[in-house]
């Protein structure tokens, strides 16, 4: 790994790492609290994100093992699809949840540089579509049952798309439910094809085949 990109890695880690503890600071000593705070998945995904950047750099500058490519993989997913649905205006904060430069951190540069830092660094080896969305998904699903779960126990839920409570209850909950996980699904597969691209483009420019020795070895 080119010790430039460990660098990056690492300052746009500490980046999130700031945003997160600055806004959850912020949360804590509000109406929000650490637990709601938490309890969104921009936040989780973005803890995630910073965890990954961070230990890539450190590996990339000590020669340490390499977060592994599922992982990767996983956490760009959730932060894409964080952007995504941003970007869109799908879903947004209440003002005194989220200060707004931390939010533009968290919203917008984070997903940006997880998949600038997927399609520069690709993994070495080309990645199957369905083991991959298998692994991918799993995270997702989980936060879903665990903010259903909390939602019923606290009477709180983090998105409206997932309060009985509303309109048409629990049919309403299960479509929206459905429907994110085929979002997190295309989103996953629109991923799973950049990287592969990214990484036969990377072999084509080398002259190695994704996954060869050659691959592998550093340049003289």
């Amino acid at each position: 790994m080119p010790r430039w990109l460990a660098f990056c890695r690492i300052a746009f880690g500490a980046l999130a790492a700031v945003a997160l503890g600055v806004a959850g600071y912020h949360a804590a000593t509000g109406p929000v609290g650490v637990p709601d705070f938490f309890s969104y998945f921009t936040n989780l995904s973005n803890l995630a994100a910073m965890a990954v950047l961070l230990l890539g750099g450190w590996a990339g500058l000590t020669g340490g093992r390499p977060v592994p490519p599922v992982v990767r993989g996983a956490v760009l997913l959730c932060t894409t699809v964080t952007g995504l649905v941003y970007g869109l205006g799908v879903a947004s904060y209440p003002g005194e949840v989220m200060l707004p430069w931390a939010g533009q951190v968290l919203h917008r540069v984070m997903p940006v540089v997880m998949l600038a830092d997927w399609l520069v660094d690709p993994p070495a080896r080309r990645i199957r579509l369905l083991p991959a969305l298998a692994a991918w998904l799993a995270f997702p699903l989980l936060y879903l049952g665990y903010a259903l779960i909390r939602g019923a126990v606290t009477d709180w839920y983090p998105y409206a798309f997932l309060d009985p409570a509303l309109p048409r209850g629990y049919e309403r909950v299960a479509g929206a439910c459905f429907l994110t996980t085929c979002g997190f699904a295309l989103v996953g597969a629109a991923l799973v094809w950049s990287g592969n691209l990214a990484a036969d483009r990377r072999a084509a420019w080398t002259g190695t085949r994704p996954g060869s020795r050659r691959a592998h070895a550093r340049p003289t």
